[in-house]
């Protein structure tokens, strides 16, 4: 299965503050907050999550297509991501705009505050996937809106399953955008509150979702997955234990990585949810969106703890 990933590819800049943003926050003058906050680390990371996501599917063994826009500085980066397996051959450069960044702060109960420079992210509206091949699956992760819709749509024409992942641009669409970018979904990806928010957004009832994508993935951070479709009851996978936790950013591209790599293997939901779990739990022992590892033997046996012998066999006859 030939998977293309579109969305961001940015340079992430993580810090850590060493308290609770809600201590800072009153009550009765959110309507004119001004705060800054006093960090004690600061990380330069790769990141963007379709770079996130192409990453952990190249760890894995597969060669997936980056679709994206990035600058002239992409140089670097390039390099790291073909080591990992990606093939960058789908991805822009602008003459004109930096790599994307996102600056993110995370408290120490893991909230974070973060803002977004989308750079040369806003050419990827001018990519078309036609030149790019034969295509299996298309995953349309967070990007330039306009550029969502252009991909969702040449789906649509050309007959190419996709993956909607909008979170974090839900916030910034309307109804009939959010509608357009799930609507004939093989997947709909989101988390616990984009859930809501993409009902909300839409006007469409959970119901009506199921009735038109065909699986509903919707991770619970700490308490697993739920993959829903219509007509079934629901499945409910609980999360794999992390050995530690360090730092969120990424850990969500990781879930989709691992998730879609089982479903590129033809094993079950259920499977592609628990190897989903075991990959985002080794994103969240490391503070970046592709600073973790995957060796073999070690992600097998974490399997077989989390999940069992069975499903550490069925993942260890795909993996190389």
């Amino acid at each position: 299965m030939r998977i293309a990933v579109t969305g961001s590819i940015a340079t992430d800049h993580l810090m850590t503050f060493p308290g609770r943003f809600s201590d800072q926050l009153l009550p009765d003058q959110l309507q004119q907050v001004s705060l800054s906050f006093l960090v004690d680390e600061l990380e330069i990371r790769r990141g963007g999550i379709a770079a996130n996501i192409s990453f952990g599917l190249g760890c894995l063994g597969l060669n997936p297509l980056l679709v994206g826009a990035v600058g002239t500085d992409f140089a670097d980066y390039r390099a790291w991501l073909e080591r990992h397996g990606v093939d960058c051959s789908g991805v822009h450069v602008s003459e004109l705009r930096h790599t994307a960044r996102f600056m993110c702060t995370t408290d120490t109960d893991h909230n974070q505050m973060a803002s977004f420079y989308a750079g040369a992210m806003s050419e990827a509206r001018n990519i078309e996937l036609a030149p790019l091949g034969e295509i299996d699956l298309v995953v349309v992760s967070p990007n330039d809106p306009e550029a969502m819709v252009r991909h969702t749509d040449e789906c649509r024409t050309r007959g190419i399953a996709f993956a909607a992942d909008p979170s974090q641009q839900l916030a910034r669409m309307d109804g009939a955008e959010v509608r357009s970018l799930i609507g004939g979904a093989a997947y709909l990806f989101t988390n616990e509150y984009e859930k809501a928010l993409c009902e909300q957004k839409s006007g469409w009832s959970d119901a009506e979702i199921l009735d038109r994508v065909d699986v509903r993935v919707t991770t619970l951070g700490s308490k697993g997955v739920m993959i829903d479709r219509k007509g079934e009851p629901g499945l409910h996978v609980p999360a794999a234990p992390e050995v530690r936790k360090v730092e969120p950013t990424g850990v969500g591209d990781a879930f989709r990585a691992g998730f879609l790599a089982a479903v590129a293997w033809n094993l079950g939901l259920e499977r592609a949810a628990q190897l989903g779990n075991l990959v985002a739990a080794h994103a969240l022992e490391t503070a970046g969106g592709q600073e973790y590892t995957l060796v073999r033997e070690d992600l097998l046996t974490r399997m077989g703890q989390a999940y069992g012998s069975e499903a550490a066999e069925e993942i260890a006859a795909h993996l190389g």
